[in-house]
């Protein structure tokens, strides 16, 4: 399996060893890229909306390129994040920022909407499950069906100091979730992607996007024409 893994740190902290217990759960052999922020992507959008142009345009297309391309080709998305004030981390919001062009209501990748995807925080108080909302919103928005979200106090500023019975308590949780993302068949677009696309396509239709740059590539895909970006061809 191809699993793409975008930290929200540099540093390899408590969330970050959460996902590598996922890691080492899920079984079968898997062919990993991985990201840190801000150390892969050390930018903040500007707003020049270019993207919307092509994503080609973005100012820090060449930085952001490598992690479009893993996005798209895995099978299976990890984002960790650290809750910074019950929010995830500066570097993984610029992150989001920088990406929004993914967002169906601008140029959405149908490759998306046959992924899994798993949002991991963890926090030394409160707050962890606050920070997964919004990068869960933001992959329902990508498109992708299946999403699970893992927050959890850990009472430690670091895994080393982390007791003993919340290491359990994510070892057990991880173990759990990684025999969830075994199985190797798509997941099923349910009723609720299904019906934002429904609206994306109809604010398209309608010239209700940000330009019309963004309603010729939905009409490129056949989107607007009756094609589904969940169904083969």
């Amino acid at each position: 399996m191809k699993i793409t893994i975008i930290h929200g740190q540099n540093h390899r902290g408590s969330t970050w060893h959460a996902a590598d217990e996922l890691l080492k759960t899920i079984p079968g052999e898997h062919q990993v890229s991985e990201f840190f922020l801000p150390r892969d992507l050390n930018h903040f959008c500007t707003g020049c909306y270019a993207c919307v142009q092509s994503r080609e345009s973005c100012p820090f297309w060449k930085d952001k390129a490598p992690m479009d391309k893993a996005l798209r080709e895995a099978e299976l998305l990890i984002f960790t994040t650290p809750t910074y004030c019950m929010l995830p981390s500066g570097p993984m919001k610029s992150f989001m920022d920088l990406f929004f062009t993914n967002w169906m209501s601008h140029k959405p990748y149908g490759e998306m909407f046959s992924k899994r995807a798993v949002v991991l925080s963890t926090a030394a108080g409160a707050g962890a499950k606050k920070a997964t909302k919004p990068l869960a919103t933001m992959l329902l928005y990508w498109g992708i069906p299946k999403v699970y979200s893992y927050g959890l106090a850990v009472n430690a500023s670091s895994w080393e100091n982390m007791p003993d019975k919340k290491k359990a308590t994510i070892l057990r949780d991880m173990q759990r979730l990684g025999q969830k993302l075994s199985a190797t068949a798509k997941p099923r677009v349910g009723i609720k992607t299904r019906c934002l696309f429904w609206l994306m396509k109809g604010m398209q239709k309608a010239n209700w996007g940000a330009g019309p740059e963004e309603k010729a590539y939905w009409q490129e895909q056949g989107w607007l024409n009756g094609r589904k970006p969940w169904k083969a061809e």
